[in-house]
């Protein structure tokens, strides 16, 4: 990838989530990345097109370090996951979900925004599956992960991680527990 291009969806995905889609215009975009508009035109179609690129590449990130805490987990699965989900928010903000803030930005306008923030839920779901939990307990990890995220926009992080770590190690003692009488 070139590092116009990286540049572009680095400041893209900095100013979106910072003010939100609509709000900034591709101008802003541009200026931020030091590039020209014929640049990103080179690179992207048009703005709807930037932001997918940008989701994709924010969840490919997220995904990947997920994965790499399950790869180097000793205690309990559950709350390695956790921990990273919080080490991602410290890092990144706690300006809430920027997915779910594309899906509401673009509910009535881009249809293709919409189904990617749904696949994107669901590729969670199924994330927390495929690394054993059941259906039942991918599905509260990922209330668990959602509502982390919602809160950390309202209340101090150390304390919503303190309550969210609890709940995770909830959540793994049940499904050992389930495991065992099998």
């Amino acid at each position: 990838m070139s590092r116009k291009k990286e540049d572009l969806l680095e400041q893209a995905e900095r100013l979106f989530y910072e003010h939100g889609f609509h709000a900034i215009g591709l101008k802003k975009v541009v200026t931020e990345s030091g590039v020209a508009l014929m640049t990103l035109y080179n690179h992207f179609q048009s703005k709807e097109d930037l932001i997918m690129e940008v989701l994709k590449r924010r969840e490919a990130r997220y995904f990947s370090s997920l994965k790499a805490c399950l790869n180097e987990a000793k205690g309990e699965p559950s709350v390695a996951l956790m921990e990273a989900h919080l080490f991602w928010t410290r890092r990144h903000g706690s300006n809430g979900c920027m997915f779910l803030r594309a899906k509401e930005e673009f509910a009535n306008g881009n249809q293709a925004i919409v189904d990617y923030v749904d696949a994107h839920k669901e590729a969670l779901i199924d994330f927390f599956q495929a690394a054993g939990y059941t259906n039942r307990n991918a599905i509260r990890l990922a209330l668990l992960f959602e509502g982390t995220t919602a809160l950390a926009e309202t209340r101090p992080l150390d304390e919503v991680a303190e309550e969210c770590l609890f709940f995770a190690k909830q959540i793994r003692l049940e499904s050992d527990k389930k495991a065992k009488s099998e």
